[in-house]
């Protein structure tokens, strides 16, 4: 659950931007212009860091070190996440500014386009945000275990020869549902209470947004500062493109397409030591068992004055 902390003074601070170079496109040059161009005039002092893959989470840290007041990253959501574990639990505020494909962190936080998000900062409305973490690394939005981080493996090699872009995110799950092996077994503690769980894919979810956009439950409960642990049921190829196309229509329905537990805090065990997992859209071998854990408020970062649902009824 998120609650407005401070407003920014953007005149007396000092600003890094973090730009990811793999996530730019064709107009990267044009979207750093006008970044530099926006906000230059408006804050203390504005520093550019170009960085790519493994250095953009040792930028955010120098930053922080060195005392930057706001650290803005444009990219994609691995960007974002990658910043945030090195801003959660300190002073620094975190400005995103979309560049990547889908983007959900920021425009979770009401931010669509960079323009959005360059507005955002400029006025300076600052907000505590909750975290979610597995065995201390943040991330922002989803991990997942099975079919996807499998998936990601696969896009990865067609955005290499085709380029990014959400259809090829799409035709890339489909190759790899198509390509279904044996579903994996987990073995789940929560509250307690131990269970096996046998699927081909386990997404935990920290983005109400996300859900909201696939037409899922849990949105409430992980706006509320839960994790939603989504265990697919189907286990064969046919079932899981039924369930495929039941998201992709939104009516993808619990305890028929998935089972869904709520929780804060949770342990998943593995056969393996070392599995292959996806966090916020990057793959990453990590080692079991992993602990899920929440960190209500742990990074400030800069949103809109009027949140998207503000003045609704």
């Amino acid at each position: 659950m998120a609650s407005t902390t401070s407003d920014l003074d953007l005149a007396r601070a000092k600003v890094t931007l973090i730009l990811n170079a793999k996530a730019g496109k064709k107009d990267a040059d044009a979207r750093v212009e006008e970044i530099r161009a926006r906000l230059e005039p408006a804050v203390g002092r504005l520093i550019l860091r170009p960085v790519k893959g493994q250095e953009i989470a040792r930028a955010a840290k120098a930053a922080v070190a060195e005392g930057s007041d706001v650290v803005a990253a444009l990219g994609g959501d691995g960007t974002q996440s990658a910043v945030a574990g090195a801003l959660a639990g300190t002073e620094a505020v975190m400005a995103p500014l979309p560049g990547g494909t889908f983007n959900y962190f920021a425009r979770e936080l009401g931010m669509e386009t960079l323009d959005d998000a360059l507005a955002a900062l400029l006025a300076g409305r600052v907000e505590a945000r909750d975290v979610g973490t597995v065995n201390d690394r943040v991330f922002l939005n989803n991990l997942s275990f099975g079919l996807y981080p499998h998936m990601l493996q696969r896009r990865e090699a067609i955005y290499d020869r085709w380029g990014r872009s959400r259809l090829l995110a799409y035709w890339s799950a489909l190759l790899s549902v198509l390509n279904l092996r044996d579903p994996m077994h987990l073995s789940l503690t929560v509250d307690g209470r131990q269970r096996d769980i046998y699927t081909p894919l386990a997404f935990i979810a920290r983005s109400a947004f996300q859900l909201e956009s696939f037409g899922m439950d849990g949105a409430e409960a992980v706006r509320d500062g839960h994790f939603g642990l989504f265990v697919v049921k189907g286990k064969s190829r046919r079932a899981l493109m039924v369930a495929s196309l039941r998201l992709a229509l939104g009516k993808v329905a619990r305890g028929e397409d998935f089972d869904l537990i709520i929780s804060d805090e949770m342990l998943i065990e593995t056969r393996r030591r070392r599995k292959l997992v996806a966090l916020d859209g990057e793959k990453a071998r990590m080692s079991a068992p992993f602990r899920l854990l929440m960190h209500p408020g742990a990074l400030k970062v800069v949103a809109p004055v009027e949140k998207p649902d503000e003045g609704k009824t």
